[in-house]
């Protein structure tokens, strides 16, 4: 069964461009609306209940897309955002763990969002409560995007929807793989399929540190730092975690700031 689209965009050649390309290269997608404005788009989710919403969210304020969001009182889709935005959003859009496409949209990018809302569809249609959780992960993402403020709250993909994370609860993170294991305060651990890399650049700098090409630490839990037969990272936990030799002077000279 294909997934149900609406794309939202108060550009025309933007939403006729994208629809085109849904049609042309995303068999997995019927689009059964266009929507130019926020009130237009609410009518047609609220009578149409689409699956996805393919959704501008600069429509023509930052806030619109979001303020949408807002107002549909049953939530049951998910969205993809589509937006010029870059840099700094780029790391809001991964923390909130959200599908996202940059204009001008790339065919492939387009394929693979399509492909991962094909995957996650049961996730929802089986667990509609899982509907509030992504929501309180899009309202995270308003938050961090309009308000410019920094991430605290981590949404991680798991098999039955998505699990919201303060990053304070956070005590290090290793790689493996291409894989991400998060290792919290409390003792427990968790695998996420997003890379090391991706979390360096959610996390708050001021916060986390990158001390090695296979770990990420919480300044906060750090006791001390060794170079006793080596370097290490030494956590309140007492865990010695290595810090690489191309690292030490910039996480030195971090310490003793």
């Amino acid at each position: 069964m294909k997934l149900r689209a609406l794309v939202v965009d108060d550009e025309e050649f933007a939403r006729k461009n994208l629809v085109m390309l849904l049609e042309e290269y995303c068999p997995e997608i019927e689009v059964i609306g266009e929507a130019e404005r926020k009130e237009q788009a609410k009518a047609i989710i609220e009578a149409s209940q689409p699956d996805v919403v393919f959704l501008d969210i600069r429509m023509p304020s930052n806030a619109e897309g979001f303020e949408l969001l807002e107002e549909i009182e049953e939530k049951n889709f998910q969205v993809v955002f589509v937006t010029a935005f870059k840099d700094y959003a780029i790391k809001a859009f991964n923390a909130s763990a959200v599908y996202y496409l940059l204009k001008p949209i790339d065919i492939e990018e387009l394929q693979s969002a399509v492909a991962k809302l094909v995957e996650t569809r049961a996730i929802y249609s089986e667990n509609p409560e899982n509907y509030s959780t992504y929501f309180r992960s899009l309202r995270n993402l308003s938050d961090n995007l309009l308000r410019n403020k920094p991430n605290n709250r981590i949404a991680v993909s798991h098999t039955k929807g998505l699990k919201i994370i303060e990053d304070d609860t956070i005590l290090h993170l290793e790689a493996s793989g291409n894989c991400t294991t998060i290792y919290f305060k409390d003792g427990t651990r968790y695998l996420d399929t997003r890379t090391l890399k991706t979390y360096e650049s959610i996390l708050d700098e001021s916060k986390f540190a990158r001390i090695h090409k296979s770990h990420i630490i919480n300044l906060k839990e750090l006791a001390e730092y060794l170079n006793e037969d080596g370097h290490f990272a030494v956590l309140k936990t007492g865990l010695k975690i290595p810090v690489a030799r191309n690292r030490v002077t910039e996480f030195v000279k971090m310490l003793k700031q």
